[in-house]
C-alpha cells in the first residue's frame, strides 16, 4: 500500500496539469479563432480561384459564358503557339535585365543614403516617391518623356544634336525603354527594404574592419553583403514573382494595336488579351496555370541556392 502511494501522482499536481491542458486547448482556441477570418478570406478568394482556374484551363468557352471538356487540348496548343513563346522571350529579357540591375542599384542607393550627409530625409523621400505614385501615373509621364516629337528626352538629345530615337514605337527598344521604367519606379521600394537591414548591422563589424585596414570596397563585399543576403534573397524572390506578373506597364505604355506590341507583351499581358478580348478563357487559364508553374519552380529554386550563400547570423 505505501509503495502506491509513492508512485501516486499528487493531487494538487495533477489538477495543475488538469488546469494547464485547459488553458493551453483555450489558448488555441482563441489563436484559431483570431486566424479564421485571414483563413476563410485565403480558401476564398486565393485558393478557391485557383482551383476553379486550374480547371477552367481543361475547358473551351463559348458564347454567355457557356464552356465544355476539352482535356489538355490547351495545353497541346501551347507547344505550337508563336505569339506565346515569343511572351515567353520578352518575360525572360525583362527578368534577366531588371531584377539584377534593379536590386543593384536598390542596393547601391540605400548604401549610400545610410551615410551621414546632408539633406538624407529629402533624398530618401525622392527615391521613395514612385512607389506611392500609381503605376498608370508613371506610364503615362513616361510616355510622354519617350514621345519621339515632342518628348523631353529627345529634346535634350537634339541640343547635343544626337537624333532621338521612337522609344516605344520601335520594335527593337520598346521592350528596353519599359525596362528602364520598370527599374526606376522599383529601385525605391527595394531601398527601403535594404536600408533596414543596413540599420541592423552592428557598427563594431565595420570598426573592427576599419581597425585591420579594410577600405570601402573591401568592407563592402566581406561585412555588408554577407550580412545582407537575407535581405537579397527576400528581395530577389519577390522581385521575380513581381517580373513574371509585369502587366500594368506594358498595357499603359504600348497600343494594344502598335505594332510593337508582340515584341514587348508579356505572359500576363497574353493572358489579359486571350481572357478579356478574344474571350478565349480556357487557354487563358491554361496560360495562368503555366505561369503559375513557373514561379513556383523559380522560387523552390532559389529557396534550395539559398543555402549556399544566405548568411544567417
Amino acid at each position: 500500500m505505501s509503495e502506491i502511494q509513492l508512485t501516486t501522482e499528487p493531487k494538487p499536481k495533477r489538477q495543475a496539469k488538469r488546469y494547464y491542458k485547459t488553458k493551453k486547448r483555450s489558448d488555441y482556441l482563441w489563436a484559431y479563432c483570431m486566424l479564421a477570418p485571414t483563413m476563410i478570406g485565403l480558401l476564398i478568394f486565393y485558393f478557391w480561384p485557383i482551383l476553379q482556374t486550374i480547371y477552367f484551363s481543361f475547358t473551351e468557352w463559348g458564347a454567355f459564358g457557356t464552356f465544355e471538356w476539352i482535356g489538355v487540348e490547351n495545353y497541346v496548343r501551347m507547344l505550337t503557339d508563336s505569339e506565346l513563346g515569343q511572351a515567353f522571350r520578352n518575360t525572360f529579357i525583362y527578368i534577366v535585365l531588371t531584377v539584377p540591375i534593379g536590386i543593384f542599384l536598390s542596393i547601391l542607393v540605400a548604401v549610400l543614403l545610410n551615410q551621414k550627409i546632408k539633406g538624407r530625409s529629402v533624398y530618401r523621400t525622392l527615391y521613395f516617391l514612385p512607389v506611392i505614385t500609381m503605376p498608370a501615373a508613371i506610364a503615362m509621364v513616361w510616355k510622354w518623356l519617350y514621345n519621339s516629337d515632342f518628348g523631353l528626352i529627345n529634346y535634350v538629345l537634339s541640343l547635343f544634336h544626337i537624333k532621338g530615337p521612337s522609344w516605344i514605337t520601335n520594335p527593337d527598344i520598346a521592350l528596353y525603354s519599359i525596362i528602364i521604367v520598370a527599374i526606376w519606379s522599383g529601385v525605391g521600394y527595394n531601398m527601403v527594404i535594404f536600408l533596414s537591414g543596413l540599420q541592423n548591422i552592428p557598427q563594431t563589424y565595420y570598426e573592427a574592419a576599419k581597425i585591420d585596414g579594410a577600405g570601402p570596397v573591401r568592407t563592402f563585399f566581406s561585412i555588408t553583403m554577407p550580412l545582407l543576403s537575407p535581405i537579397i534573397f527576400f528581395v530577389s524572390i519577390m522581385s521575380l514573382i513581381g517580373a513574371f506578373q509585369v502587366f500594368d506597364l506594358i498595357f499603359m505604355m504600348v497600343s494594344s494595336n502598335s505594332v510593337t506590341i508582340e515584341k514587348t507583351q508579356s505572359i500576363v499581358y497574353l493572358f489579359y488579351q486571350h481572357a478579356f478580348v478574344l474571350n478565349d478563357k480556357g487557354y487563358a487559364a491554361a496560360i495562368a496555370v503555366l505561369l503559375l508553374v513557373m514561379i513556383l519552380i523559380v522560387t523552390v529554386i532559389q529557396m534550395l541556392l539559398q543555402k549556399k550563400w544566405v548568411h544567417y547570423e
